[in-house]
């Protein structure tokens, strides 16, 4: 059904009657813009969200270090996002659900996901939740609820609004808030997502990351109209526009749109304007389709300072405290890797014990002929060799342990 008014003469409309302002609160300097009000924000939790910037900003660091050593296989980082993604979480009741792409490990920094949580799953051990299964930086926790990462693009986001749907029938007062890059709006996942969650009144907060790039295409290129935020009016659906970079911003703006979405079962579109600093990820170099000139008008705009000079502003935090918190938190990040490092690979049992209610007998011969490979080629997979001859795993650990106390 639709409202419309008669007219009798051919008359086109392009949207360009839309212009969606670009909601900010803080300047880069660290102040609020005239007539901006900050929002209610305690001293305690002000910190928790400023020290979780920071230490995804470490983690981010240290992690791409690990990759370019031979440590890791594949790592993606939020720098120069850390606002979007933490200042929306902090903004949402610990019980929401959050559904990421892959580039939002501050959202479970905050809510307390642990750095040996982070490095459990970075390098596959024993103790990884997903066994060893997944490429690193696929996090997931039932408890922080913090749905697991899926690779192919954009999935998550029809998937928020069933997950949305089920929480509006629950009728627990919840929602779920949906991240993805202004790449992945152009999914068609993304579309059927928004037409649904307007359609059925779901709950759900779409917030789309726009950081200039879909891997190397500049958002230029990706769209003729103003953004992401315009294609909301298509579904009749309540949008804002927000600086990506300004943490007040950001917590304001979700703070709003969770109201909205939890009250009146409305889903809202947020389009946080960012810049992606690191590359893609590390299997990609930017150079190649942008500029160092770019790049560092970008970093003057980092989210992280901002908030910094605010907090000093207010008298919360200060230099000392800043360099104490960076050398605790490279340390820790650091002795975490270490260990994780160590821990063994989960059994290779726990490839096919928790597929079926039992083990089928297909899965069973395909284990014990993978067991057999990696037994007649041992030094290809020495992993795998140890984790199956316990008298190995036993003598390797002893040697390990005599040769670290010769040190």
């Amino acid at each position: 059904m639709t409202t419309t008014a008669d007219i009798h003469e051919p008359t086109f409309l392009a949207g360009d009657e839309f212009s969606i302002p670009t909601f900010r609160l803080l300047k880069q300097d660290g102040t609020l813009h005239e007539g901006a009000t900050a929002p209610e924000l305690e001293h305690d939790k002000a910190l928790a969200i400023y020290r979780a910037m920071v230490a995804t900003r470490v983690l981010d660091e240290r992690m791409l270090a690990a990759q370019r050593q031979g440590r890791l296989s594949f790592y993606m980082q939020c720098t120069g996002e850390e606002a979007a993604v933490v200042g929306a979480t902090a903004a949402l009741d610990d019980a929401d659900m959050i559904m990421a792409q892959y580039r939002e490990q501050g959202a479970l920094v905050y809510r307390g996901f642990t750095f040996d949580e982070f490095m459990n799953q970075l390098f596959g051990n024993e103790l990884d939740y997903g066994k060893g299964r997944q490429m690193p930086i696929h996090y997931g926790s039932r408890k922080l609820h913090y749905m697991t990462i899926s690779s192919p693009l954009g999935t998550q986001i029809p998937q928020a609004t069933g997950y949305a749907y089920g929480q509006k029938l629950a009728g627990d007062g919840q929602c779920t808030t949906v991240f993805f890059g202004e790449g992945a709006a152009s999914e068609g996942d993304f579309h059927a997502a928004l037409n649904m969650a307007a359609v059925h009144e779901v709950p759900v907060i779409f917030f789309c990351r726009n950081n200039g790039y879909a891997i190397s295409t500049p958002s230029i290129e990706q769209f003729a109209a103003d953004g992401v935020a315009p294609r909301a009016f298509g579904y009749r659906m309540h949008v804002i526009r927000v600086d990506g970079n300004d943490i007040l911003a950001v917590y304001s703006a979700t703070r709003e749109a969770r109201r909205i979405a939890v009250e009146h079962n409305k889903p809202v579109l947020i389009e946080a304007m960012s810049y992606r600093l690191a590359a893609h990820s590390s299997s990609d170099d930017p150079s190649g389709y942008r500029s160092k000139k770019e790049e560092e008008a970008w970093r003057e705009k980092d989210p992280i300072l901002r908030m910094q000079r605010w907090l000093i502003d207010l008298g919360w935090w200060s230099e000392e405290e800043e360099k104490a918190l960076q050398e605790s938190l490279r340390r820790e990040v650091l002795e975490t890797m270490k260990r994780a490092e160590k821990r063994p690979p989960p059994p290779l049992d726990s490839l096919v014990s928790d597929v079926y209610a039992d083990v089928t007998p297909e899965l069973q011969r395909q284990l014990d002929a993978l067991k057999t490979h990696i037994r007649q080629y041992p030094e290809a997979y020495p992993k795998g060799a140890r984790s199956l001859d316990p008298d190995v795993k036993a003598r390797d650990d002893a040697s390990d342990a005599e040769a670290q106390g010769g040190e």
